[in-house]
């Protein structure tokens, strides 16, 4: 019993010391940060693309999801300083910035209080891109890591925030009004409050702007289009994305993480994987490794 006591106690004492070494540094899994409306809102139910991108960067990455139902780019605007604020000293590794479904909602019909010009759109989107290029340049991160974790340092280097503009989709009208007839019965609206047509608009000045800023982009209101019958398989109400519409905006985002630097597959995991753990020995899987 006094030798398994004492056994113990060198555990403990061992895994202490492994635990000073680090000294107070902040050891934490990167951000990925998910900025939108409600499609955004909406993306970690069950099927949900944030969830899906949760899942694929398990243990390696945590998801944020920072969704606003019903949101236009004027006001997540007042959002900024909140969600992102500019003494962080641990911004995001990446950033999905999905907006403009609202803004799209036509003047004059039944959704004009959340309509924003295409012109406003534009550069509401410039101010919130320029606002997490100032985020990344006002703090500092660095690949220094307890085996498997990403820590902060301030000497060696900052990497870029991957920072990606998405577009709205496309706008089934007669989805949307179905979808209005089905919940407001005689009080549902006459006119469809978006079209596609006009939401195409918003998307285009969506990537136009990307180039422009030199951040990446999705083309949702393009992609989701190329499939015959896009408007039931992917919008359950002409607007809102259905199961299949959401693996649609998870596999774009996949495909440009990858195609950046945010690739699951190549990023190590927080902690080490149970089967690096030596039962007897287990103190050494935890050791402290920089790169």
């Amino acid at each position: 019993m006094v030798a398994d006591s004492d056994h113990s106690r060198r555990q403990v004492s061992e895994s202490e010391s492994i635990q000073n070494q680090i000294h107070g540094e902040e050891t934490m899994r990167p951000n990925i940060v998910l900025f939108g409306d409600s499609i955004t809102q909406e993306s970690f139910r069950s099927g949900g693309w944030g969830a899906s991108l949760a899942d694929t960067y398990s243990r390696k990455a945590d998801v944020v999801l920072r969704g606003y139902g019903g949101y236009n780019t004027r006001w997540a605007l007042f959002l900024l300083h909140h969600l992102f604020p500019l003494g962080s000293t641990k911004p995001p590794v990446a950033t999905t910035i999905f907006l403009g479904a609202n803004d799209a909602a036509l003047a004059g019909r039944t959704s004009e209080r959340q309509h924003v010009p295409v012109e406003e759109y534009r550069e509401n989107l410039r101010k919130i891109v320029r606002h997490l290029k100032v985020l990344e340049s006002t703090s500092f991160s660095c690949l220094c890591t307890f085996h498997f974790i990403i820590i902060v340092s301030p000497q060696e280097c900052s990497p870029t925030m991957l920072i990606v503009l998405i577009t709205p989709p496309p706008i089934d009208e007669e989805g949307r009004m179905d979808y209005a007839r089905e919940t407001y019965g005689e009080k549902a609206m006459t006119l469809p409050e978006r079209t596609n047509e006009t939401t195409g608009v918003y998307a285009k000045g969506c990537i136009e702007l990307a180039g422009e800023l030199g951040v990446r982009s999705i083309n949702l209101w393009s992609k989701m289009q190329e499939t015959d019958g896009w408007q039931k398989k992917y919008l359950r109400d002409g607007l809102h994305l259905t199961a299949e519409g959401n693996a649609v905006v998870f596999e774009e985002v996949v495909k440009v993480f990858k195609e950046a630097w945010l690739d699951a597959s190549e990023m190590p995991y927080d902690f080490p994987h149970h089967s690096e753990i030596d039962g007897k020995n287990p103190e050494k899987a935890f050791q402290q490794k920089c790169l």
